[in-house]
């Protein structure tokens, strides 16, 4: 179906704008980088988090049916990279809320919501999902400040508008971290089983935080898919990025391109190829035997017009036989200074050589068929994404830098698979315009055993509409860690070092 309508209105009317200062530092996107080969295997990131973490608690207030507590505690990213989480967002802050009242003492379900783009602070989420939980269902919810935001939001960024690219990877980071301490908190308090949700970003970010976990938690996160990159290329967030910026960047400091460029990978490329090779492959394989028949036709051409010196150093080097050049060789001629080399037959269309690129137009023209087949739609339409009138090739580079960083560091390939994937419920809307799925793996092959649903819905639609299903499935999910699990079984993973040696590490280490 195609994409919202709403969602694109919706976008054009908010004011804010991403990545405003650029890629951000390079150092620190190299130590990202780094990290996310270590957060992303289960066994090395639960090693990073120790189990006596501390938590302060900062206030408590009792209701008549109901207890509020707030707390913090240092991200632990800034103890295992100091220095790249700014100085505002090193404290996590979060509020707890359970209810007075137990409906039985061994089960005490409690859900992490992390927040999606914009949310900021607590409210939001306190009101519209937290307290209805506890009313309906006796699950206390654990609400987590997202680095950047709300409290954590340092003093220069305005709104949500994260200044750096880097940021992003920074919060996703930070909120990984951050899961594991909660979840060792609660586990100590003696709350479970246990869960993570969050809506939009907030639901990647979950997804992110369950991959780590070695034991049965409950995840539903909620318009997200598998990877961010979609989002800010192909979505409709992607004309809020300042590109102009990312590209000057990109180019003129040679540590993007030549060196950071080549630690990330785009995962998805190859994959939706063949996906959809396969899926047309008979009228692939017609399209096919067109495209050799018309390349026998291009190498008799090219035979019958190489005999020329010049003709032969501008068309017909005998690396290139490529089935794209079928316009290249007709209605064209040599101009220099008005000289015009007719070819040996006189009936031949004559030989231009020239330097400027050719027109979208033409470059349309020249696509064969067989390629509409098995190329993604997003590579196909990438020029209705950024305008590349501009200078092609620079945006394109950019772009292409812009999907490898956010695959490497966003995309569920590159994680551990959740401990137990029956126990997720994930929620898609079908016209997602800001979070496409087109091009990207699906769910379900990533995480065998996950359950997808699809609402007839645009995200902004869906989110403001469908709260209640929301619930209802996070409630389902808990209901089935309680029929599955009497009581927690995990890996038999431990972190040898206790949060006392890990301060040590990080006072040595700044």
């Amino acid at each position: 179906m195609p994409p919202s309508k709403l969602d694109s209105l919706y976008r054009r009317m908010l004011i804010t704008r991403f990545f405003e200062k650029g890629w951000g530092k390079p150092e620190n996107l190299r130590r990202v980088f780094q990290f996310r080969k270590i957060i992303s295997n289960r066994e090395s990131c639960f090693k990073l988090v120790p189990r006596d973490y501390p938590v302060e608690i900062t206030k408590k207030e009792i209701y008549s049916e109901s207890t509020l507590v707030e707390g913090k505690f240092i991200t632990p990213l800034e103890l295992h990279l100091p220095g790249v989480v700014p100085k505002a967002s090193k404290h996590a802050h979060f509020q707890l809320l359970i209810p007075n009242k137990w409906k039985s003492e061994k089960h005490k379900p409690v859900c992490i919501h992390l927040a999606g783009t914009g949310d900021h602070f607590f409210w939001r989420r306190r009101n519209f999902i937290a307290k209805p939980l506890l009313k309906d269902a006796n699950i206390g919810s654990i609400i987590l400040e997202n680095p950047f935001y709300g409290v954590r939001k340092p003093d220069d960024q305005t709104r949500s508008n994260l200044h750096n690219v880097s940021d992003i990877f920074v919060m996703g980071g930070c909120l990984i971290l951050e899961c594991l301490v909660l979840l060792h908190w609660c586990e100590r308090n003696g709350f479970g089983p246990l869960g993570v949700t969050g809506l939009s970003m907030g639901g990647h970010m979950a997804s992110l935080a369950a991959t780590n976990w070695p034991k049965p938690l409950v995840l539903v996160p909620c318009l997200s898919w598998s990877t961010a990159s979609a989002v800010f290329t192909t979505g409709v967030m992607s004309q809020s990025i300042n590109w102009d910026m990312l590209e000057t960047q990109y180019f003129s400091d040679g540590q993007f391109r030549e060196r950071l460029s080549k630690m990330v990978t785009i995962i998805d490329d190859a994959f939706s190829a063949g996906q959809s090779f396969i899926k047309n492959f008979n009228q692939s394989l017609h399209e096919l035997k067109e495209d050799i028949s018309d390349t026998r036709k291009i190498q008799e051409l090219k035979n019958n017009t190489c005999g020329d010196k010049y003709e032969m150093q501008a068309n017909c080097s005998q690396n290139d036989s490529s089935i794209f050049l079928s316009q290249s060789l007709k209605n064209t001629k040599v101009d220099t200074d008005n000289l015009t080399l007719k070819l040996k037959d006189d009936m031949a269309p004559k030989v231009a050589i020239e330097t400027e690129p050719p027109s979208p137009k033409a470059s349309t023209s020249t696509l064969t068929n067989l390629m509409k087949f098995i190329l993604p739609l997003s590579a196909q339409n990438k020029s209705d994404k950024i305008d590349i009138t501009k200078t092609n090739w620079w945006e394109r580079e950019a772009l292409q830098f812009m999907r490898g960083m956010m695959d490497e560091c966003t995309h569920l390939k590159n994680f551990s698979v959740p401990f137990d994937t029956s126990l997720i419920i994930a929620v898609c809307a079908k016209d997602d315009a800001y979070v496409p799925r087109e091009g990207c793996s699906s769910l379900e092959d990533i995480w065998p055993g996950a359950e997808v649903r699809y609402l007839d819905a645009g995200h902004v639609s869906a989110y403001v509409l469908h709260q209640k299903l929301f619930r209802s499935c996070i409630i389902e999910a808990f209901d089935r860690a309680k029929k599955i699990y009497g009581n927690d079984v995990g890996e038999n993973l431990k972190c040898d070092m206790t949060y006392q040696q890990l301060l040590q590490q990080y006072n040595k280490s700044i």
